[in-house]
């Protein structure tokens, strides 16, 4: 036994400096920034590497792992989303030299929305605007290229790979928005109840409108007031669906369901690493079969 314990001290340090070693090029914040710096970098030979890798459906709350820490630590440039999404990794952010912030030349909303909200107080994101902006396909073009310029700029020779590259994901980005928009033109009801308060974007590029918005986890359900308030919007407005965030809490959705008779639907946040153009082309999906 006493020989093994150098043995295994030995070990634990050779795996140590392996560890110690390793660095990561680039590190994407979230998923939705991760897949388009990808798309931005096929073909170079660099990787990127996603920070928040989580089933998540927001991230006010949120708090990094060692691991990931150290991801962000070891990475030469870290691609943030912006419209202050990323408030909470602020401390792991302040020693990075090289950020790209996705958000330039977004139009971005209001953190407070122009319509009648049942919002839990305590759930409302700090930042002055809405961060969600990735769910317009026309802001998630322009992340694209916000990606590729600034990569350009410390990788001057792939400069026309990310460009060409960042186009041709825009083109896609175009065509789903366009076909999305397509899909939702004849719909019988364009309101909508969230139980997430990040459908704003989603909901101005298809011309819909969110009645109301509840950010509801578990341990902050909707209240009986809140419950009856809904009731009572959902009948007065004869709405067919409410929708859920894929990734939230559908407690107070299925009482609602029940008391109504309304369907429930699905919307993703694109927050899981579920592919982008697959996940919207589901929300829109959802919307057409609930509220056509």
């Amino acid at each position: 036994m006493k020989k093994l314990i150098p043995l295994l001290l030995c070990l634990a340090l050779l795996l140590g400096g392996c560890g110690a070693q390793k660095t990561y090029e680039i590190a994407a914040t979230t998923a939705p920034v991760w897949q388009f710096a990808r798309a931005v970098c096929d073909g170079t030979g660099l990787e990127v590497s996603l920070v928040v890798s989580d089933s998540v459906s927001c991230l006010h709350d949120y708090t990094l792992s060692v691991r990931q820490m150290v991801t962000v630590e070891k990475a030469k440039v870290v691609i943030l989303s912006g419209g202050s999404l990323e408030e909470f990794m602020e401390d792991a952010l302040r020693d990075k030299d090289v950020l790209i912030e996705c958000s330039g030349g977004v139009d971005l909303l209001e953190g407070e929305h122009d319509h009648e909200a049942h919002d839990h107080e305590e759930h409302d994101h700090d930042g002055e605007y809405d961060p969600h902006i990735w769910l317009d396909p026309d802001n998630a073009a322009v992340m694209t290229r916000n990606i590729a310029d600034g990569l350009s700029a410390l990788y001057p020779e792939y400069a026309e790979t990310f460009s060409s590259n960042a186009e041709a994901y825009c083109e896609r980005l175009t065509a789903l928005k366009t076909e999305g928009q397509e899909a939702l033109s004849d719909l019988a009801c364009r309101d909508l109840i969230t139980f997430h308060d990040g459908f704003a974007y989603f909901a101005r590029a298809f011309d819909l409108h969110i009645l109301a918005a509840i950010e509801e986890e578990s341990g902050s359900e909707a209240s009986a007031k809140e419950l009856k308030e809904l009731t009572e919007l959902i009948r007065a407005e004869n709405l067919p669906a409410v929708f859920v965030e894929q990734n939230g809490s559908r407690s107070a959705a299925s009482i609602l369901s029940r008391e109504t008779g309304c369907a429930v639907g699905v919307l993703d946040m694109v927050m899981s690493g579920t592919d982008y153009f697959e996940a919207m082309e589901a929300n829109i999906q959802a919307v057409k079969e609930t509220l056509s």
